[in-house]
């Protein structure tokens, strides 16, 4: 798919995500044992045949860089083209904030966008879950004749969308709603959009020159209320927006159901990752697990109910752990009781702890911690 080139969208990061993006982006969350959510929207490249893809950044991305390494995983390692990092390098001197928009982000990069060659641009976010087959909107892009297609669901919950696309009767949208969402009028935008490299180009130096740097209130909305052409593809499957610490959780309890895991994580469609080359995980004797999942390398002596564990971690004797996310090379001693807890990594808890969240405030212990 040489027409194609993607850029993912891996700089920005809700604060409401709080400790669990305090020493990374949002893009590089760990998600369902082994993933990072930036896994869905590489893997959907991937799948499709877009091995060019370019990952905007900005701060907190070095958990980010370890886990991407040179895009082996993704098959994109090449000597031409692949993965490539794009931290800003094209803001001026004085600029030390955040980007004030996802244009902003774009023009800070425009120097790569201009040097691709492809007719078409894949724009995704590194902080979506879903698993989606670019190859239907790929396609109806070419064939519709607009030069922007918006990504849309039909199938998700309103919590973390920031915005609806109102079909005309063409099936074009005809208008953006900001911040008003509704899910029983238009569809949820996914914030993904194939977009035509010129007309890329072309709203990127008119945003420029009027200092107007947001993608969606400030372009897309004047695009549609000029009379611009805009298609749109729904995705159907399962989705969620990871912005905020209720969202996490929520996305990850959903995958002990299967056929929700089942749906995300497709055979046809499969999502790589950063392969850990590790042992099998060990149950002890007087162990106990029902409904969880668990990673390689674990050690489970103690009881895991509705839990994810991530690689490394350590479930002691008598430990009693429910609706919990445990991430990789966690230590939980002899009769500690966790209970809605999203436990960070390397977080070590000695004995006879007792933590207890519940699913609208789970606790959250942060990286490192040792309680």
């Amino acid at each position: 798919m040489k027409d194609f080139h993607g850029l993912i969208f891996a700089y920005y990061t809700d604060p409401k995500l709080r400790e669990l993006v305090s020493m990374r982006t949002a893009a590089s969350l760990p998600f369902c044992g082994r993933y990072r959510l930036i896994d869905f929207s590489l893997s959907a490249m991937r799948n499709a045949g877009i091995v060019d893809v370019g990952v905007i950044m900005q701060r907190d991305y070095q958990s980010l860089l370890d886990h991407l390494g040179g895009g082996k995983a993704w098959d994109m390692a090449r000597r031409t083209g692949g993965l490539r990092m794009l931290p800003p390098f094209g803001l001026p001197e004085y600029h030390r904030g955040n980007y004030a928009g996802t244009m902003e982000a774009l023009i800070a990069v425009s120097s790569y966008i201009k040097s691709v060659k492809a007719k078409y641009f894949v724009l995704m976010l590194g902080d979506m879950c879903a698993n989606i087959d670019l190859t239907l909107p790929m396609e109806q892009h070419r064939k519709s004749g607009a030069p922007i297609t918006a990504i849309c669901t039909d199938r998700a919950d309103a919590e973390g969308f920031r915005m609806t696309y109102i079909p005309g009767e063409n099936g074009k949208a005809k208008q953006i709603l900001i911040d008003t969402v509704d899910e029983k009028e238009g569809v949820l935008s996914l914030e993904a959009y194939i977009i035509n490299k010129e007309t890329l180009l072309e709203l990127m130096e008119t945003s420029r020159k009027q200092s107007l740097y947001r993608f969606h209130k400030d372009t897309l909305d004047n695009w549609l209320k000029n009379g611009g052409q805009m298609d749109i593809y729904i995705h159907h499957g399962y989705t969620a927006l990871i912005r905020n610490v209720d969202s996490y959780y929520k996305a990850n309890m959903d995958m002990l159901d299967s056929e929700i895991r089942h749906e995300l994580f497709p055979t046809e469609r499969p999502v790589f990752t950063k392969i850990r080359e590790e042992v099998s995980t060990y149950y002890g004797v007087d162990s106990y697990s029902r409904n969880s999942l668990v990673a390689d390398n674990c050690i489970i002596d103690g009881s895991i109910e509705n839990c994810i564990i991530f690689s490394g971690a350590r479930i002691a004797v008598g430990a009693k752990l429910k609706n919990c996310i445990v991430m990789s090379d966690c230590v939980v001693e002899a009769n500690c009781v966790l209970d809605h807890c999203i436990v960070d990594k390397d977080v070590s808890f000695s004995a006879g702890t007792v933590l207890n969240g519940n699913e609208r405030l789970p606790i959250i212990v942060p990286k490192g911690s040792h309680i």
